[in-house]
């Protein structure tokens, strides 16, 4: 991989049901977080000084905490989570808060693995692992369609193979 290579946001998006899948894990989280703050607000007496003011406060945090992980998270990282595939390399974006760029060389590539979790299944997700000799310079290409995660796969393994058997 030479300097031909730039870095530069993968085109293609990930699938939008995507979202749905994002918003239900935000939902998860908010849920518990919702539910600790109420037990915390019904277990805590009234004369308990700080402790009473805490248990006051967390139920109008969990409500802006929810609207941020249901709502504006699955929103932001459809925005962000991003692929490509070229000739010599495999783009990959992703993140929330923290955004990470990984461009990996398809001469490296070892492994290539499809997955799909039980709500991806209902959603028609799927992943590309792909793996190489070093765990830093592997990535996943995360919620694709079941179909489009299949054909990437198997294409980047040829490709990966057809380049492993000019080296060698």
């Amino acid at each position: 991989m030479g300097a031909d290579v730039p870095l530069r946001v993968p085109r293609y998006r990930v699938h939008p049901n995507a979202r749905w899948l994002w918003a239900a894990e935000g939902l998860l989280v908010a849920v518990i977080f919702g539910g600790a703050s109420a037990s915390a607000w019904f277990a805590v007496p009234a004369d308990a000084g700080a402790a009473r003011t805490i248990a006051d406060v967390l139920p109008w945090v969990a409500l802006p905490l929810a609207v941020a992980l249901v709502v504006v998270q699955p929103l932001w990282r459809y925005r962000i989570h991003r692929w490509e595939i070229t000739d010599q390399v495999v783009y990959t974006q992703v993140g929330w808060l923290t955004r990470t760029w990984r461009i990996v060389p398809v001469a490296r590539i070892q492994t290539v693995d499809t997955t799909r979790g039980p709500v991806q299944q209902l959603l028609g997700l799927s992943t590309v692992i792909i793996r190489t000799a070093s765990h830093a310079g592997s990535t996943d290409i995360e919620h694709l369609a079941a179909g489009t995660a299949d054909a990437v796969a198997h294409d980047l393994a040829l490709r990966a193979n057809a380049v492993r058997d000019e080296v060698t």
